[in-house]
């Protein structure tokens, strides 16, 4: 027995000393991915050698592309950037012959080398996919457009202004220094409250969590049945209601709606101990309550949007098993937009997120009790590096130009941070173990979670090109939930598919039309009527019939809840 339980031990030991040294030397999982890809070519000779055969002819291609041009004789390029790179747009890139061969060597380079590790045999999906990802920020990194010298468009930026635009291009850098980021947009350009998040309504209800904001109708009638939106707490709600023309909170009390919004508290380390169904608890249903309380209205129709549409799901399945009757439950209908339920494929994200990779956070949260925001966006920017970080670093290190002037972007830097013990059980219950989709497998306030019991109709928006939620899987909730389902694919990404106001010509288009449980998101789509414009304007003919009869609009606060401050409130100021 003493002899067993020394070898437990020992091996205990071993493990504790495999996480230390996996934490310390590869937290986030880049090096052991990379690693594994060279071992499987080594072990797989025969698709070695015929990956080299493949490769061959293009190098060959490029060497006699190369020797042409260096010799003045003209030359087809035999490898085009995508048609999405915007990279290689400056003339110079074509018709220069040095910087031909530069660009052309380098996407020679890059294809083959993300191609090998896509091919790589005897490896997961998963780690096939991680070791691409890093090799590609790796490359994307050392393109020849980031380098000054070899930047035909930074060096003569420079020759024109006589280095003036590398002296602004310093300032820039140094100023990004100072902020800790690469500025995406000059944050003196916006304040929320003057002209950002500029709506009018009140503050009518506060706690450690959140505040709830009642917005002031705009019509003289609204429906009866108010809008609760439920914003997601990795950002902030004003995204919802960024400008006049931009906002979709005006858009809705234009309509003739009532609306109610969420607007998070920013923690600190005091709130390390906040769980996810406090979230729940004190943050979907408090809302719902507060909105029903101040409209005099039995039910609501709520929305949610990103992680709160998942909060809102989870609530969902807890008040349907909660209130047995789906006519007693206090939601009569819901909205969901870029919303994750089922977590088996959660996009590019998923490069960040695996046992190793969660252990660290978990360790790293519990050491200051939340998790930083800007490392949150840090690490969505890496999903994007080529528009979200080199093309800042070019335009304001190498042009020296100043950062645009752009309300989302100014949002996307106005970060947030989650709390330990929230944020640690999201990523394991849900992205690793995946449980929200299996029947009684989350309890939260003393329900089992069950996504089938929910009967109220549900109007669900994806986005295209959302690689934060990836329409596809989003669009697993029509396979889940039981009741009436309208589904939307929207053009465009995560936050322009639904920041998507009413302009003349439209900009962008949609898909919509019924789901079955029994669709797939390509056969949906396969059938689904295509339109021009906004989904919005869809959104508001399905709303209008399910919100009820017009009614005299209720005070903006009452005797139970009176007002607190003014919109956007105090929590959306906490830095």
């Amino acid at each position: 027995m003493n002899g067993e339980r020394r070898r437990t031990a020992a091996t205990a030991n071993l493990n504790h000393l495999h996480e230390s040294l996996e934490a310390l030397v590869d937290p986030v999982g880049i090096i052991a991915p990379l690693a594994h890809a060279q071992l499987a070519w080594l072990t797989h000779p025969q698709e070695l050698a015929e990956m080299g055969s493949r490769a061959s002819a293009d190098l060959l291609a490029v060497m006699a592309h190369s020797w042409r041009r260096a010799v003045g004789l003209p030359s087809e390029d035999p490898v085009l950037p995508h048609a999405d790179d915007k990279r290689f747009l400056d003339p110079a890139w074509r018709e220069e012959p040095s910087f031909d061969i530069v660009k052309e060597w380098y996407l020679l380079i890059t294809r083959h080398v993300q191609d090998a590790l896509y091919e790589t045999p005897g490896l997961s999906g998963r780690e096939r996919r991680r070791a691409a990802f890093w090799w590609r920020e790796w490359l994307n990194a050392m393109a020849p457009t980031n380098f000054l010298w070899l930047n035909p468009e930074a060096m003569r930026k420079a020759a024109e202004t006589r280095g003036e635009s590398l002296a602004r291009g310093l300032q820039n850098f140094l100023a990004d220094l100072q902020a800790g980021t690469v500025r995406m947009t000059d944050p003196e350009d916006f304040r929320v409250g003057e002209n950002l998040a500029t709506t009018p309504g009140a503050v009518v209800y506060r706690n450690d969590l959140l505040e709830v904001i009642h917005y002031a109708a705009t019509t003289p009638r609204v429906h009866a049945l108010p809008i609760v939106i439920v914003t997601p707490w990795i950002n902030k709600f004003y995204v919802l209601d960024l400008t006049p023309r931009k906002s979709l909170v005006k858009f809705l009390l234009d309509q003739g709606f009532q609306v109610f919004i969420t607007s998070w508290r920013n923690p600190g380390p005091e709130m390390r101990d906040t769980g996810f169904e406090h979230y729940l608890m004190g943050g979907v249903e408090r809302i719902v309550e507060v909105a029903r309380a101040v409209s005099g209205a039995g039910r609501v129709h709520a929305v949610g949007y990103c992680i709160g549409g998942t909060a809102l799901a989870m609530y969902m399945a807890w008040a349907n098993r909660r209130y047995g009757e789906a006519e007693k439950v206090p939601v009569a209908h819901w909205s969901l937009f870029t919303t994750l339920v089922d977590f088996h494929k959660p996009g590019d994200i998923d490069v960040f997120l695996d046992e190793g990779t969660v252990r660290w956070l978990s360790r790293t949260m519990a050491s200051r009790g939340y998790l930083d925001g800007r490392e949150m966006a840090a690490a969505f920017r890496l999903l994007r590096s080529n528009s979200l970080i080199w093309h800042y670093v070019v335009h304001g290190y190498l042009y020296g130009e100043t950062p645009p002037t752009f309300d989302v972007l100014y949002w996307n830097m106005d970060t947030t941070r989650m709390p330990a013990r929230m944020h640690e059980w999201y990523l394991r219950e849900l992205y690793l173990n995946n449980r929200l989709i299996r029947k009684d497998q989350i309890e939260i306030a003393g329900e089992a979670l069950d996504l089938e019991r929910i009967r109220q109709p549900l109007y669900a928006v994806c986005a295209e090109d959302d690689h934060i939620a990836p329409w596809a899987q989003a669009f697993r909730i029509c396979n889940f939930v039981m009741a009436p389902k309208r589904f939307v694919l929207a053009s465009s990404g995560h936050i322009l598919g639904i920041v998507n106001p009413v302009v003349v010509p439209p900009k962008r288009s949609y898909r919509v039309g019924i789901a079955h449980r029994a669709d797939s998101a390509e056969g949906w789509r396969e059938r689904a009527e295509g339109h021009e414009g906004t989904w919005w304007t869809d959104w508001v003919e399905w709303l209008r019939p399910q919100c009820g009869e017009l009614v005299e609009p209720p005070p903006l606060a009452t005797p139970g809840y009176p007002k607190l401050a003014d919109a956007p409130g105090a929590y959306v100021l906490e830095r």
